[in-house]
């Protein structure tokens, strides 16, 4: 199992932040480092910052070494496509091939109305997501194309230079394995994301992707799984409740630790090192490849590190 970490952009965390963040996966083994890209706190937390998801992990590909840094998700509502592929393109650049771009039709109508984004009904947005996917995955791969859809018309364009890795950053789309996203995975994608942390879950959403990729003609051996969910992992349980609530103050959340352990975490993985490993291994074998673990007290950065010392090599 691969492990990364998940980090909402959106609630406040600056730029000091993202690099201790990044410097604490980068010595402690996981894979990479993921974020949320919003612009408004998705808690109603209306005074959090949010610094811009593309600007801050090309600069993170400037002081980082080895890890992957990527978005999950960037709704297709915000930007014009061949800026996202240009976005990605530029970051793939200063990491030295190291970025991955996770893309989703948008949700939060506070965020659009706050900044000026049309929050288009699903079908819409599903029609938007389509035709981004084709453009970014075309802008990246030919060597000049034109596009004529609904939405968005390019004509003749080159895009250079092309990224770095080859033949395409990964590109990864976020949903519930619905048909229609389904569908949009298996005709452009590398990886699906879910959000459940249930095994039977897991295993239901891989029959439907890898039906989907066989229909579009893919070999389903190829379809990557990935899940992002909330995460808390201690080495006992006195550590465990400790780090719960220190997470509930950073939410502003007013659960007592016991009572979100024993309402709130059965959604999530939490627990001890060697309880998150049995979930993680029981997601495993329901054929899920990849997690991105949401951790939301930002200023904890021991748990990083027992989730590099402990977690990974655990499930490694």
């Amino acid at each position: 199992m691969r492990i990364c970490l998940m980090i909402e952009g959106q609630e406040d965390v600056g730029w000091d932040q993202w690099v201790a963040l990044a410097q604490a996966c980068e010595d402690n083994n996981l894979e990479g480092l993921f974020r949320s890209d919003h612009y408004t706190s998705v808690r109603g937390q209306m005074d959090n910052g949010s610094l811009d998801a593309w600007a801050t992990l090309t600069a993170l590909g400037a002081v980082t070494k080895r890890i992957r840094l990527g978005t999950c998700v960037s709704p297709a509502t915000f930007r014009h496509p061949s800026v996202v592929a240009k976005c990605v393109t530029t970051a793939d650049h200063v990491s030295g091939g190291r970025v991955e771009l996770g893309m989703g039709a948008g949700w939060s109508e506070v965020e659009h109305l706050a900044y000026g984004f049309p929050l288009h009904d699903t079908s819409t947005r599903m029609q938007l997501l389509s035709e981004q996917l084709e453009i970014v995955h075309r802008q990246w791969t030919e060597a000049r194309f034109s596009f004529e859809g609904t939405h968005y018309r390019l004509r003749d364009l080159s895009a250079l230079p092309k990224p770095v890795q080859r033949p395409h950053p990964p590109l990864i789309v976020g949903g519930s394995a619905k048909p229609k996203t389904a569908r949009l995975a298996a005709m452009w994608a590398d990886e699906y994301n879910i959000l459940s942390s249930s095994p039977e879950e897991c295993r239901a959403a891989r029959e439907r992707l890898e039906a989907a990729w066989a229909e579009a003609g893919r070999d389903p051996e190829n379809l990557r799984l990935s899940v992002m969910t909330g995460c808390v992992v201690a080495t006992d349980r006195g550590e465990l409740l400790d780090r719960i609530g220190r997470r509930l103050d950073a939410t502003g959340e007013t659960n007592d630790p016991e009572s979100w352990l024993k309402h709130e975490a059965p959604g999530q993985v939490v627990g001890t090192v060697e309880e998150v490993a049995a979930h993680l291994t029981a997601m495993e074998k329901a054929g899920v490849d990849r997690v991105m673990l949401q951790h939301l007290d930002h200023s904890d950065l021991d748990m990083i590190a027992l989730i590099g010392r402990g977690l990974v090599p655990a499930v490694a």
